[in-house]
């Protein structure tokens, strides 16, 4: 019995930077796509408010999940808090919903791979290349681990560059009568449709959590890798939004040109505002993008094994993905049944569809999170907790009220994307309290 929970042990081999290597690479592509998407929705103001009103509910949440990350460092992260707080139902809808974000996110990315590598092989469909990415990362995650760590520390460091280069380009073109035109085209409604792209900037950096089982000592590396990762999204954010906007006007690095349909590669759009699409400044952003959303989409398909993983392990889903490779000693099937959903929801062409799913997943994440972390000072008082949000319990009631208003408004906004969303999470919950409740009983 020692052995075998020996051999189930990860080993600790993250430092503080790889940490913060991991969580500015599950989100930086946000800074490449997405978002822009929000401004069809709100426009400048609008999404700059709906922005401002999620960068409080990020700061509030990280550091209140960096508490439980450091109290409970296990790979399951939220589905192992909640279970610990709430109890094996809410358990199962926390992992559920962590599930849903981290499956959903990278087909949204893929699409934005196709989109920036386009540009150069105009030739080739999107469609094609973004499943030729999915084939390729799934099966790097296969092949090992190890090696993908530092591949991702490597292009997460090339992104931020690019993020800085771009803002080097096209500041110098900024004028603040592109901010203020046309700044709110649907009215204050615009905010709240706007609310998923602006979690975008900011999704799936929880996902730090789920690798606190392999740092080497969690409780500092997790609070040192968790926040400065959090920091550094936060200065690209603003960075990234204000030079994009600044050029040329909300509407150019939307829409590619007049009656279009939205873009899922904006910084080169908004370059070719600041300098033109022959110039060096124009192709590097392009070139260097495609590191960004290899990081994102790299990182999250590896979270993604390991939440699937966990939830086989425990038998919360079908035993088979709870299984590793035998040679390769990586979550396979786990692995390759996330690409299966992520190429089923490729083929349906919406990513701002697929964008809004995997934010209901976040935001249930953040909603349970938050609950546990509440619970857990009342029911584990003497629990040991390195690091203490500070302020308690103000950050993660803030974290909690904002996370549960735009929830409801994302809802209103996205009525029949809610239904799929709840429809899945009923589906899996009905498929948990069969199987699983009829393998309690005959254990």
């Amino acid at each position: 019995m020692a052995s075998t929970e020996q051999n189930q042990q990860l080993q600790r081999t993250l430092s503080p930077l790889m940490l913060w290597g991991l969580g500015v690479g599950y989100v930086i592509s946000g800074m490449y796509f997405g978002w822009n998407l929000g401004l069809e929705k709100g426009g400048t103001l609008g999404l700059a408010v709906a922005t401002g009103f999620i960068i409080v509910m990020y700061l509030t949440f990280t550091f209140s999940y960096t508490e439980l990350a450091c109290a409970i460092p296990r790979a399951g992260g939220a589905f192992d808090y909640a279970v610990r707080a709430l109890g094996k139902d809410w358990g199962f809808l926390g992992g559920m919903a962590q599930n849903i974000e981290f499956v959903f996110a990278p087909p949204a990315i893929a699409f934005a791979i196709g989109a920036y590598l386009n540009i150069f092989m105009p030739s080739v469909p999107i469609l094609a290349i973004a499943i030729f990415a999915y084939l390729i990362f799934t099966g790097l995650n296969i092949y090992g681990v190890q090696a993908a760590a530092s591949f991702e520390l490597g292009i997460t460091v090339i992104a931020v560059i690019g993020l800085l280069l771009f803002a080097a380009g096209a500041l110098p073109a900024f004028e603040w009568k592109n901010m203020a035109h046309n700044a709110l085209p649907n009215g204050w409604a615009g905010a709240f449709a706007a609310l998923p792209f602006a979690i975008w900037f900011f999704l799936a950096i929880e996902g730090v959590a789920n690798v606190a089982e392999e740092a080497v000592n969690p409780q500092r590396s997790v609070l040192i890798g968790f926040g400065s990762a959090i920091l550094t999204l936060l200065a690209l954010c603003l960075l990234t939004f204000i030079s994009a906007v600044g050029v040329g006007g909300w509407e150019a690095i939307v829409f590619p040109e007049p009656g279009a349909t939205a873009s899922d590669s904006p910084l080169p759009l908004a370059m070719s505002q600041a300098v033109g699409t022959g110039h060096l400044l124009y192709n590097a952003v392009a070139f260097i993008g495609l590191f960004g959303l290899v990081a994102s989409f790299h990182g999250i398909i590896l979270a993604a094994g390991r939440a699937t993983f966990e939830f086989g392990r425990v038998g919360y889903a079908p035993a088979a993905l709870g299984k590793v490779h035998p040679r390769f000693k990586t979550p396979a099937n786990a692995l390759l049944i996330n690409m299966g959903v992520g190429i089923v929801a490729l083929l349906t062409g919406e990513t701002k569809a697929i964008i809004t799913i995997a934010c209901f997943g976040a935001l249930s994440l953040y909603i349970i999170s938050m609950i546990a972390l509440l619970q857990l000072r009342k029911k584990e008082p003497g629990l040991e907790r390195p690091f203490k949000v500070p302020f308690y319990p103000w950050p993660p009631i803030i974290a909690l009220v904002i996370a549960c208003i735009a929830f409801l408004a994302i809802t209103i906004y996205n009525l029949t994307l809610a239904f799929v969303y709840f429809s899945l999470l009923l589906i899996a919950y009905i498929w948990f309290r069969l199987f699983y409740g009829e393998k309690q009983r005959m254990e």
